[in-house]
């Protein structure tokens, strides 16, 4: 994984020596819909649920080439709903199927491509693809008592989306954690990860 970073970073650092760039601001507001996913997922079963994304986007563009770099900051709350009363040493306690709610500060950076040479289409619709880290830090949870959660997490995002009149860009990526995000306290300790669909909209101001 560090090879990677350290791939990318190259890459953007020799791009941005030979081209002029341009950056810019936007607003970006969306939803994700999250899975639990436990690692022994024969002990206890989860469903996938959604919640909201919110926050501030940059993006620096590397002119003539289609290349570029965005970074955000998204409040993001990653939820699903635990099947903890299917099982008695659960049950016992008074637990059902319990909704767990996971609120994080996440700092995306993506490598972007932007397909420009349309003809003169790309200035009303032009399409985008990205990839990169997901750097996502744990504001808050609820059900304490029953899990242990990480509080910091990376996950990759994978995506693509389109750029509509040069302004709002609506997207679709895949997140999924690269270690756990979360665990059972019982039951050998259930490990958990997010595997999350993030469909967001921005608007760039510039």
């Amino acid at each position: 994984m560090k090879r990677l970073f350290f791939a990318i970073s190259t890459a953007v650092a020799v791009i941005a020596a030979q081209a002029q760039t341009t950056t810019r601001w936007g607003v970006t507001a969306g939803a994700n819909y999250n899975h639990i996913h436990f690692k022994q997922h024969d002990i206890v079963e989860s469903d996938a649920g959604f919640g909201p994304v919110a926050g501030v986007t940059g993006e620096m563009n590397f002119q003539g080439i289609g290349f570029g770099v965005e970074g955000a900051l998204l409040y993001s709350m990653r939820s699903g709903k635990i099947h903890y009363g299917d099982r008695q040493v659960w049950a016992s306690q008074g637990l059902a199927n319990e909704t767990c709610n996971m609120h994080y500060l996440d700092v995306p950076i993506s490598l972007k491509f932007k397909y420009h040479n349309l003809g003169g289409l790309e200035s009303t619709v032009m399409p985008v693809l990205f990839a990169g880290p997901d750097f996502s830090f744990l504001l808050g949870k609820n059900l304490r008592e029953v899990n242990k959660y990480k509080t910091v997490s990376l996950y990759i995002r994978l995506g693509a989306g389109v750029e509509l009149m040069e302004r709002l860009q609506l997207n679709a990526s895949y997140n999924f954690s690269v270690g756990e995000t979360m665990r059972t306290r019982l039951l050998d300790e259930n490990v958990a990860k997010n595997r999350c669909w993030t469909f967001t909209a921005t608007y760039f101001f510039k």
